[in-house]
């Protein structure tokens, strides 16, 4: 699918470099346009295929070797396992991880087929069972309840060179999230950048680029009204705004400005409820509002108020808020940042509609509040574009 996708570019791009004249040499014969698009189009797919093939070779897989209890194992080895999928589907997708094996360290051991890699004995020689596996790294999944001979083994390892890692670093790594089952027992990653000059120059210089972007949201804001006015006038009559109360910075509520996109007192009779995938509620109008991510630009106003920003956690409901603390203690660390109107957990993750979907965008927005910067934020909004272009919105 990634060959085809970079064919289909090159074609764009051939075609389009061709039929630019003023930009380009005065084309040729035909043979030599059709020739110029051919060669491009079959140099950017073969480069491509062999990248695939060439990468995906065993000497450029890094090969892991776990050591830890079931519950850890058992979370760390999903995720490697759901990108070994994804690698086998698509090479362009895959970490380049191989689980050669795990080590047990407690009472809850693991199998081989829970697993799907050997089970390891710690009394073995432990730096010889590295070499003889070919491991580029241990991860540990429970780094204070080691043995102390189990710990020191590490440590020999770690003295010749093998990483030791951490299990939420790791996670943080291949899975772009933090986990909160770790972070509940570690606050320091989740603490946030310290105070600092460089620091202060980043929230500075967020808000002017948010004001900015604010501005020119809200003139296509001006733009697009007549339209969806027309569009509610033919298929959902009612006010064209809908207002609603969110949790923002400091656990602050707020008015959240959205374009209506479901029918009028949709929440009169039962209340404030999860959006599903064919929610009956949801208007014609609405419903291409969503897929497209256009309902959102309102909330510019709430941008340039300095109630949300462009790039951050999405709000959440106050009736919502309440539950997901309850059964996700971590959950208000996403306070500690301004609302964003799209998010890391939004270009990551589908639209969530449970609370299973909550605690996976709570990862990914503890992840963003602990790497936020100018970078993360140019990225997230990049991002936000082919989201958009791609109707993945609910």
């Amino acid at each position: 699918q990634s060959i085809l996708y970079a064919g289909l570019a090159a074609l764009v791009t051939g075609f389009l470099y061709q039929a630019i004249p003023w930009l380009t040499p005065p084309a040729g014969r035909r043979l030599q346009v059709f020739g110029f698009v051919a060669l491009v189009v079959g140099g950017i797919a073969a480069w491509r295929a062999f990248y695939a093939w060439f990468f995906h070779q065993p000497a450029f897989q890094h090969r892991v070797l776990v050591v830890g209890d079931g519950a850890a194992s058992r979370s760390l080895v999903s995720e490697l396992h759901a990108a070994a999928s994804a690698e086998r589907a698509n090479p362009f997708r895959g970490t380049g991880y191989r689980v050669v094996g795990f080590v047990a360290n407690g009472s809850d051991p693991l199998d081989d087929t829970s697993v799907g890699a050997p089970m390891l004995s710690p009394e073995q020689d432990f730096v010889h069972m590295a070499r003889r596996l070919g491991v580029d790294e241990i991860i540990v999944t429970d780094e204070y309840g080691l043995s102390p001979s189990l710990r020191e083994a590490i440590m020999d390892c770690r003295e010749l060179g093998l990483p030791v890692t951490p299990l939420s670093a790791a996670y943080e790594r291949l899975t772009a999230r933090l986990p909160v089952e770790y972070a509940s027992q570690d606050l320091s990653i989740v603490g946030g950048a310290a105070e600092s000059p460089a620091a202060r120059l980043y929230l500075a210089g967020k808000r002017v680029i948010d004001i900015l972007i604010a501005l020119a949201g809200i003139a296509v804001v001006a733009i697009l009204s007549p339209w969806v006015v027309l569009g509610n006038v033919l298929t959902s009559p009612g006010p064209l705004f809908y207002r609603q109360h969110r949790v923002g910075q400091g656990g602050r509520p707020f008015v959240l400005v959205k374009f209506r996109t479901m029918i009028p007192q949709a929440e009169g009779e039962v209340g404030a409820k999860w959006a599903a995938d064919d929610d009956q509620r949801v208007t014609p109008m609405g419903r291409w509002l969503r897929r497209m991510r256009l309902d959102e630009f309102p909330q510019f106003i709430n941008v340039l108020r300095g109630e949300m920003s462009v790039v951050g956690p999405r709000p959440e409901r106050p009736q919502f808020v309440g539950e997901l603390c309850r059964t996700l203690p971590l959950y208000r660390a996403r306070h500690a940042v301004p609302p964003g109107i799209t998010g890391w957990a939004q270009v990551r993750y589908d639209y969530g509609n449970s609370v299973e979907d909550a605690r996976t965008k709570l990862e990914y927005d503890l992840y963003y509040i602990k790497h936020a910067g100018f970078y993360l934020d140019l990225l997230v909004f990049l991002q936000t574009i082919p989201v958009m272009l791609q109707s993945k919105g609910l």
